[in-house]
């Protein structure tokens, strides 16, 4: 397996939904014949741990507000276990290989997370909370996907994932400007006179 493209893969997908990557790199060490992912991540206990914080995640990520909520709190979560799943990747690896495999799945993680919060906060700006159920239903079936694709094709899964990083950051910025526009044109609004 190549750890680099598993990393960022990994990466991309814990600033989604990092207990889901555990889970399922987890199940995939428990019951496949996986070596290169770290024993540790298929223990019962971190297994069960991952488990009901993935069944936590995925009730109140269907919430409005509740999941921005929930992303506020995660954005130390998501790149620390990005992170910390690269580290683990590199197994006895130099201490370099084990520091660039930690900051190429946190830092991809924290860009993920930081797409995912930022589309979010746009989707709550909508009343109904079937946007929210959409794209939290879509989010996790893409990281079980991705994460899935990574054990047997890693390369080609971190270029699906390079591809989605650049997409959820660009549609990001596309928002990010949307709003900043809308902000300014309610700052400059006259004010409605009401003595007439």
């Amino acid at each position: 397996m190549d750890a680099l493209a598993l990393t960022f893969s990994s990466g991309w997908a814990s600033g989604i939904n990092a207990y889901l990557v555990v889970l399922v790199l987890g199940i995939a060490d428990r019951v496949g014949s996986y070596s290169d992912i770290p024993d540790v991540l298929g223990r019962w206990d971190v297994l069960a741990a991952a488990g009901f914080m993935f069944a936590m995640e995925f009730v109140a990520d269907k919430i409005p507000y509740i999941d921005s909520t929930w992303d506020a709190i995660s954005t130390a979560i998501r790149p620390t276990v990005g992170a910390v799943i690269g580290v683990l990747l590199a197994g006895d690896a130099t201490s370099l290989d084990q520091a660039v495999l930690g900051v190429v799945g946190g830092g991809t993680a924290l860009l993920s997370h930081l797409a995912k919060a930022g589309g979010r906060l746009a989707i709550n700006s909508s009343p109904e909370p079937v946007t929210n159920v959409g794209a939290s239903l879509t989010e996790d079936a893409t990281v079980l996907g991705v994460v899935w694709f990574s054990l047997e094709h890693p390369q080609a899964a971190a270029a699906i994932a390079g591809v989605l990083l650049l997409a959820g950051l660009g549609l990001l910025l596309v928002l990010s400007r949307l709003v900043r526009r809308g902000w300014r044109r309610w700052k400059n609004k006259e004010p409605v006179d009401r003595t007439t």
